[in-house]
C-alpha cells in the first residue's frame, strides 16, 4: 500500500510532463502541416534530377 504513495505522484508528474510537452509542440507549430512530409519522400531531389537531365558527352 505504501508504494501507491510513491507511484501515484510519479504517474501524475509524468502525465503532466507529457501534457506540457504536447502543448508546447502545438504552440510551436509542430502539427501544422502533416501532409507535406508524407509527399516529400515521393519527390526527386533537385540535385539528382539535374544530374540526370544533363547530356552526357560521348567520345
Amino acid at each position: 500500500m505504501s508504494i501507491l504513495v510513491l507511484m501515484i505522484p510519479m504517474a501524475l508528474l509524468l502525465g503532466f510532463g507529457f501534457l506540457m510537452a504536447f502543448l508546447w509542440a502545438t504552440n510551436q507549430g509542430q502539427f501544422d502541416d502533416v501532409e507535406t512530409p508524407a509527399h516529400r519522400i515521393l519527390q526527386d531531389d533537385p540535385i539528382e534530377r539535374n544530374l540526370r537531365e544533363k547530356p552526357r558527352h560521348t567520345p
